[in-house]
C-alpha cells in the first residue's frame, strides 16, 4: 500500500465507481422501497425517518427539504430535550444510542398513525436504539425500510438482545455499498479514511423519492413535494401543503 493510494482523485474515482454499481444493481430493491413510500402517501401516511450520528445526514436528505417528500418526519434522540421534557444533560451520554427504552419513548413521542412508513438508517445496522426503533415499529404494525451496510452489519456481532439486526427486521432493505467500518481507502500501515455510507445513502434514498414519484404520477396523483423557501412563493406554498399534515410532521430550526 503507498501514499499514492489516498488522494481526492482516487476517492472520487473510487466512491463513483461504488456509486455507479449501485445505480443499476439496487434497481429493483430501490423499486420495491418505492412503492412502500408511495403506498404511505396514498393513504395519507407520514414517513418516519430515524438515525443516529452520521445516519442523520441521509435523514436530513429525506425529511423536509426542497424538492422532497412533505408528509416525512424526522426523528432524533434530541426528541427527549426538545418534547419529552428531559434536560439537556442526557444527551451527553455519548452511549444513549445503546440504552435500552430509548426508542419508545422517541416512538411515543412522534405518536405514528398505523399508515405510517418507517426509514430508519444506521451504517452497521446493530446499535440498540436502531434495532429497537425497528422493533418498535413492526410490533405496531409499520412497514419499515431500512438503508445499511449488508456487508458490515454480517462482519460483526448483534448488539441487541434479540439477536437481530435492522436488515432483519425491515421489509425492504437498501445496501448502502459501504464497506465494514464506512472508510473507502486504505492508510499505508493500517487504517482507512473518507467514508462512503453518506454519499451511497443520499442516492439510494433520492432514487427511491424519484421512483415513487413516478408510480404516484402514473396513477394520476401530483406528488405532494417542497419547493425551496429561497424562490419567490415558495415558502407561503410549502406552508399550504403542510397543512394537510398538521400536527404529525414537524419543522424545527436546523
Amino acid at each position: 500500500m503507498s501514499e499514492d493510494s489516498v488522494s481526492a482523485q482516487r476517492f472520487a474515482h473510487e466512491s463513483m465507481a461504488v456509486l455507479d454499481r449501485i445505480a443499476g444493481s439496487a434497481r429493483d430493491d430501490v423499486g420495491r422501497a418505492a412503492e412502500l413510500i408511495a403506498d404511505c402517501v396514498r393513504a395519507d401516511g407520514v414517513i418516519q425517518a430515524f438515525g443516529t450520528g452520521h445516519s442523520q445526514a441521509i435523514v436530513l436528505e429525506l425529511a423536509g427539504r426542497a424538492g422532497g417528500l412533505v408528509p416525512t418526519n424526522r426523528l432524533s434522540i434530541a426528541d427527549l430535550v426538545l418534547y419529552g421534557g428531559d434536560p439537556p444533560s442526557v444527551l451527553d451520554d455519548p452511549l444513549l444510542e445503546r440504552r435500552a427504552g430509548v426508542a419508545a419513548r422517541l416512538y411515543d413521542l412522534a405518536a405514528p398513525r398505523p399508515h405510517d412508513l418507517f426509514v430508519v438508517i444506521s451504517n452497521s445496522g446493530v446499535n440498540n436504539v436502531i434495532v429497537e426503533m425497528a422493533l418498535e415499529a413492526k410490533e405496531h404494525g409499520h412497514r419499515v425500510l431500512a438503508i445499511t451496510s449488508l456487508t458490515h452489519t454480517r462482519a460483526v456481532p448483534a448488539g441487541h438482545p434479540s439477536g437481530k439486526k435492522l436488515a432483519d427486521l425491515a421489509d425492504v432493505v437498501l445496501d448502502n455499498a459501504a464497506p465494514r467500518g464506512d472508510a473507502l481507502l486504505e492508510l499505508p500501515g493500517g487504517g482507512a479514511v473518507c467514508a462512503l455510507s453518506t454519499l451511497t445513502g443520499v442516492l439510494l434514498v433520492q432514487m427511491a423519492v424519484a421512483e415513487a414519484s413516478a408510480q404516484l404520477l402514473a396513477a394520476g396523483e401530483r406528488p405532494p413535494v417542497y419547493v425551496s423557501a429561497n424562490v419567490p412563493g415558495g415558502f407561503e406554498g410549502n406552508l399550504e401543503l403542510e397543512k394537510r399534515y398538521a400536527g404529525r410532521i414537524r419543522r424545527t430550526a436546523s
